[in-house]
């Protein structure tokens, strides 16, 4: 059984396909890094910030200071261009890998689907031969060049891709998204101003149900059209005029870019030849690498975590879009609208004082909002807030958190129990008591402009 596998995924593909998906990553990974230096993100995502949200687990992961970050970001650059080219592509894929992955680390507020995604992307390729076929590496190292990739990268790296859409539809198997067409009808209705002439139809109810079901169409099936051959070319046109859009109407910068270059994945190995007119080189037999029994062991361990962290939201119940318990690394994506306010109350009994605290103390704008939605910052912050009254003297110092959130234009409600010292609260994997149920009835329901006028008429 074991060696019929490997002789399944030790079956020679051509490379072109796999390298021009080397090319496209490589290019994506220069491309953002030099946005971040040349719009200034740096400075204000990891230089100005005076505390950072860490990952559990990865509190000792710090910010370099500024000329450092930048340092950082212009390797990146660099890396991402020799990946592309295939320079070195060994060392420049782990180093890539490595760098990308510390920049991700630094604060949970930076977060973004994509660019976990990129990482997991620049993770396989470490242990893909990419770089051995229609590079530098193979016009320098003659002897390492490769005619034909084993078919076991295309088949992993189309899990993985595959991973991201069928969560992201599955996340929008909601009554909020398919029921009520939220929160899609808040994000449409703010975007009447880019429409032109139909702007009023962002404004209807039947726009954000028709754009709902529509995005949870896309992300359950997509897949399946990508992989059937006679559906490819036409499903890969369906992705990118489905990102196209999603990006004229969102301010998702990388994301549609990342997503129809990941798909390339899924297209016949040889499609690069046929494009260019380049004959196919005689593939050798000699090249047929059957994968170890430790590779097959960490792709079989890697495919099951793709499975199951997606899927660990379950375990907490209630409603994950609230309590954010298992959200991130669970390719939820532009599923929720969620704001709120947040003051913390920090009390000593000894000093007899009470004092409201308001986050801004220690964040900058873009922390402040993306901590007011997420439970689990608003406790790093609790206890950040807490060090910071014990170093001023208050060793007694209580700390809780009066937090007003708005699912998908629901009334607001309370999200953290106010009466829960979060000072003495630590964060970990366990259910979270001290966030409160989430409010119950439907969401809002945006009425059209146009309708609102001749209603107050």
């Amino acid at each position: 059984m074991i060696e019929r596998l490997r002789a399944s995924l030790s079956a020679p593909k051509d490379p072109a396909g796999l390298v021009a998906f080397r090319v496209a990553l490589g290019v994506i990974v220069s491309v953002s890094a030099l946005r971040f230096i040349a719009y200034g993100w740096i400075d204000e995502l990891f230089v100005q910030p005076t505390f950072c949200f860490k990952y559990w687990g990865f509190s000792w992961v710090r910010p370099m200071s500024g000329p450092g970050m930048v340092a950082v970001f212009v390797a990146m650059a660099a890396l991402g261009a020799c990946f592309a080219a295939g320079l070195f592509f060994r060392a420049v894929s782990v180093i890539l890998f490595a760098l990308f992955a510390y920049v991700q680390l630094i604060d949970v507020t930076n977060w973004l689907n994509h660019y976990y995604l990129v990482g997991l992307l620049l993770l396989l390729a470490c242990f893909m031969p990419l770089g051995r076929a229609w590079s530098l590496d193979a016009m320098l190292f003659p002897r390492s060049r490769l005619d034909v990739f084993p078919a076991w990268c295309t088949y992993l790296l189309r899990f993985q891709v595959g991973v991201v859409y069928v969560n992201a539809g599955l996340a929008k198997a909601t009554g909020d998204w398919l029921v009520h067409a939220q929160p899609l009808n808040i994000w449409l209705s703010a975007r009447t101003g880019i429409a032109g002439p139909a702007a009023h139809l962002f404004d209807e109810r039947a726009t954000a149900y028709l754009f709902s079901w529509g995005g949870f169409l896309f992300d359950t099936t997509i897949v399946l059209f990508l992989l059937w051959r006679r559906t490819r070319m036409w499903a890969y046109a369906v992705v990118i005029a489905f990102h196209l859009i999603t990006w004229l109407l969102f301010p998702i910068g990388m994301f549609p870019f990342i997503m129809v270059s990941a798909a390339l994945v899924f297209m016949d190995a040889e499609w690069p030849r046929r494009l260019l007119k380049r004959p196919a080189s005689p593939s050798s037999a000699g090249q047929r690498s059957r994968p170890a029994r430790w590779q097959l062991a960490f792709a079989a361990a890697f495919c099951l975590l793709q499975v199951l962290v997606p899927l660990r939201h379950h375990l907490y119940g209630g409603n994950v879009l609230w309590h954010e318990q298992g959200m991130r690394f669970a390719w939820k994506v532009m599923v929720r609208e969620k704001n709120g306010s947040i003051v913390y109350v920090a009390s000593s009994k000894k000093a007899s004082r009470t004092f409201y605290v308001n986050p801004r103390r220690y964040l900058t704008d873009r922390q402040e909002r993306e901590l007011s939605s997420q439970p689990d910052l608003v406790l790093q912050l609790a206890h950040h807030v807490a060090d910071d009254f014990r170093a001023k003297g208050y060793d007694d110092v209580t700390v809780s958190a009066d937090a007003v959130v708005s699912l998908n234009g629901r009334s607001a409600a309370r999200m953290i129990d106010p009466d829960v010292d979060l000072s003495r609260v630590e964060d970990g994997l366990g259910k979270a008591a001290w966030i409160l149920p989430e409010p119950g009835g439907p969401p809002i329901h945006l009425r059209p402009a146009w309708r609102a006028r001749v209603a107050s008429r």
